[in-house]
């Protein structure tokens, strides 16, 4: 039977833009399985990306507590935090946020490097990565000169090389056709199986929701209905 990954409790998270009060979450309780696929839904201003960040450790809940392999969350400095970040959790969002600068090695190697890997170690680790994802002809090629289905798996890459136990992934094909979309899915799909990789991924996209086994709809800062396939 697999181990719960991550528990979320009472999360609650409050904006408060001057003297304005905005419960973005109202209370989520969620459990995250090793090996889960999971898709979160729901209309632009639900909640879901706050509690992505908040399950990645992104952001911190204003009541409420996460536990990430039986640890409190809030228990952890910002330096341990940032560890666990980089070394077990890959993140993805709509936008790639890749060094303009860096080649699409480069770039993939950045979470290694942070790690600290050797740079001999952190090439061989990008390298293959890129080669898995179909991309061991762009490996020099910088961000503005890769097409925008390219530029999101060099992303993608970056998020997998560390070979983390969950990624995050942020409405991620949010700027890609259907086709590429499908495709990064699939990637996906494919560590899932491959590696046991946990996947939660923010859409609003039912058809490729349809791919997730398990399904969590939100609205108004709340978890309203499960679906399982």
């Amino acid at each position: 039977m697999s181990e719960e990954l991550l528990v979320a409790s009472r999360i609650t998270k409050v904006f408060r833009p001057g003297s304005e009060e905005i419960w973005a979450l109202k209370g989520i309780d969620l459990s995250i399985k090793e090996g889960e696929m999971i898709a979160i839904l729901g209309a632009s201003g639900a909640g879901k990306s706050t509690l992505l960040h908040i399950l990645g450790t992104l952001e911190r809940p204003t009541s409420g507590s996460v536990k990430y392999r039986g640890r409190a969350v809030g228990d952890l400095r910002e330096d341990e935090l940032s560890s666990l970040r980089n070394r077990e959790m890959g993140f993805l969002f709509q936008f790639h946020y890749l060094l303009p600068d860096l080649n699409a090695l480069e770039n993939v190697m950045v979470p290694c490097l942070l790690a600290g890997l050797s740079y001999q170690e952190s090439v061989k680790r990008a390298k293959e990565i890129l080669e898995r994802l179909d991309l061991g002809s762009r490996l020099k090629h910088r961000p503005g000169e890769l097409s925008g289905g390219e530029q999101q798996r060099v992303a993608l890459a970056r998020a997998l090389v560390m070979n983390p136990r969950i990624v995050l992934a942020d409405e991620p094909t949010g700027n890609l056709d259907s086709k590429t979309g499908k495709k990064l899915i699939a990637i996906l799909q494919d560590f899932n199986r491959s590696y046991g990789t946990t996947v939660v991924v923010v859409t609003h996209n039912l058809e490729l929701a349809s791919f997730f086994p398990r399904r969590l709809y939100m609205a108004d800062g709340l978890l309203i209905k499960e679906e399982r396939s």
